[in-house]
C-alpha cells in the first residue's frame, strides 16, 4: 500500500487505531483496521443511499443492463489532508495512515455514493441509476434503453 501510494508514515499521530487479519471467502488474509473509536466520534454523513428494490425496479424494460466494478473504488477518493492522520493505524515496521479512504470508516458508503453520483450525474435519472451494491463492494449499474 504505500508502494501504490495509499498510505504514508506518520510520526505522531493523535488517533491510532489497530489493524487486524481477517480471512477472506477464498481463504487468503485480509488486513483491516479497525476503527470502532474514530466512527463513534464522528458525525453521521446524512446522504441517502439508494433502495436496491427501487434501483431494480426502475431497470424493468430496459434491453441491456452493464454493471460497472469499480475496483479499489475507495481508493480511488483522496482524504482532505487535515483528516488522514485520523486514520492512523500501528504496525511492527511503523505507522502509518491513509491518504486515500479506506474501508471500515462510518462514512466511506455514503461518500463513495455522492462521489459516483456526482461523476455520473448527466446520466442520473435518463439512462442510469448508481448504488453500492454493499459495503464491501462497490459498483454502479448503467441502464441502456433502446
Amino acid at each position: 500500500m504505500l508502494e501504490a501510494g495509499f498510505i504514508r508514515e506518520v510520526i505522531h499521530p493523535e488517533w491510532l487505531a489497530n489493524p487486524v487479519v481477517v480471512p477472506k471467502a477464498n481463504g487468503k488474509l485480509r488486513m483491516c483496521v479497525d476503527y470502532t473509536d474514530l466512527n463513534k466520534a464522528c458525525p453521521k454523513d446524512p446522504f441517502l443511499l439508494p433502495r436496491i428494490d427501487q434501483v431494480i425496479d426502475s431497470t424493468a424494460g430496459c434491453d441491456l443492463l452493464c454493471f460497472l466494478d469499480a475496483y479499489s473504488g475507495y481508493h480511488q477518493i483522496s482524504m482532505a489532508r487535515e483528516d488522514e492522520e485520523k486514520t492512523s493505524f500501528t504496525t511492527p515496521v511503523g505507522t502509518y495512515c491513509y491518504v486515500c479512504m479506506p474501508f471500515g470508516l462510518k462514512n466511506a458508503g455514503p461518500t463513495f455514493q455522492r462521489t459516483m453520483c456526482i461523476a455520473l450525474q448527466d446520466l442520473q435519472s435518463r439512462q442510469q441509476e448508481t448504488f453500492l451494491q454493499d459495503l464491501s463492494k462497490t459498483f454502479s449499474s448503467l441502464r441502456i434503453t433502446s
